[in-house]
């Protein structure tokens, strides 16, 4: 991953900043995220029962496709702040899931940065907006707007 200076990251505010390679969305990944969180809505595990919706077939969860901004930032091309101690999750100020994740469809994360600001002196927190597209579909999968707190 590239590492470039704090002053050099909030100048790239208002920019894409990353994108990933594609992911694909198997139905293992599908079903192992039910098993992890309880959540077993048939839309996510039954092909069979999922082949009689609108979805012809099962879709990964809304919160599967948001779990994987850091997998996505990871596999990105993103500059990283140079010597980062540790960073955080601290939230998201909106999510929206626009198309539902077919099992099968590759994905893949675009990043832009919408604000880096120092917290107190070593403390940035890093506004993004995360947008996940499916390959070959014209509407993201989802749209966020992530923040992340890192150390330096």
């Amino acid at each position: 991953m590239k590492t470039v200076s704090v002053e050099d990251m909030k100048a790239m505010a208002g920019q894409v900043i990353g994108t990933s390679d594609w992911l694909t969305i198997d139905q293992p990944m599908i079903n192992a995220f039910a098993d992890a969180t309880g959540d077993h809505q048939f839309i996510h595990v039954d092909p069979e029962r999922a082949a009689q919706t609108p979805f012809r077939g099962t879709i990964a969860h809304g919160f599967l496709t948001l779990s994987l901004f850091p997998r996505l930032y990871e596999m990105s091309d993103a500059p990283q702040c140079g010597g980062i101690r540790m960073g955080v999750n601290y939230g998201g100020n909106k999510v929206r899931f626009l198309t539902p994740v077919r099992s099968g469809k590759r994905v893949r994360g675009v990043f832009t940065l919408i604000e880096l600001a120092e917290k107190r002196p070593g403390q940035f927190q890093q506004t993004l907006e995360f947008t996940v597209e499916i390959e070959g579909e014209d509407k993201p999968a989802l749209v966020a707007e992530w923040i992340v707190q890192f150390f330096i």
